[in-house]
């Protein structure tokens, strides 16, 4: 599925962006920095969003499109920021057959975010896979690393709602 920028506003800071900069100057001499750079970017700010794409391009006095081209063609890059609870749910073979489509459907529209997008308040984000492995129960959908297979859509609106009282309570599960 083609990767599509979030509408949440960037809110890095100075010092992050100081950062940045330093790390470009440390390899930007180096034959084929522009993915190691990158993938550093994505560790200081959790993703890749337009804004810290543009410093990327500036600092290597490359075209902007040769970022943004490199951040949608590999998986690894995240253009939108992560929720706290990353919300996973399988479209294997296995799964789909056995509904795991509706479920998608229920937590998309549960959570008003599509492919690849994050909830305004950072607290879930939502993609697919094609397999986690757990063909046997599936449907399946993980929030981070944690697996609850046999899901249904109603399930899944329950999972979500625990894990927003969770969060309200400021625990994590």
């Amino acid at each position: 599925m083609k990767k599509r920028q979030t509408n949440i506003p960037f809110a890095g800071t100075a010092e992050q962006e100081a950062k940045l900069i330093a790390l470009i100057d440390e390899m930007k001499d180096r034959r084929d920095s522009l993915i190691p750079i990158m993938q550093k970017a994505q560790d200081i700010y959790g993703y890749l969003p337009m804004e810290v794409q543009t410093i990327i391009a500036r600092e290597l006095q490359i075209p902007q499109e040769d970022v943004y081209g490199a951040a949608t063609y590999y998986q690894g890059f995240q253009l939108n920021p992560r929720g706290k609870y990353q919300i996973t749910v399988c479209l294997g073979s296995a799964c789909q057959m056995n509904g795991a489509q509706a479920v998608y459907n229920k937590v998309s529209e549960l959570l008003e975010i599509g492919e690849d997008e994050c909830t305004p308040d950072l607290l879930f984000s939502l993609e697919t896979r094609h397999c986690v492995g757990a063909c046997a129960t599936g449907p399946v959908m993980m929030v981070n690393d944690t697996v609850y297979g046999r899901m249904t859509p109603e399930k899944a609106v329950q999972l979500i709602a625990q894990y927003r009282a969770d969060a309200e309570k400021g625990g994590q599960q």
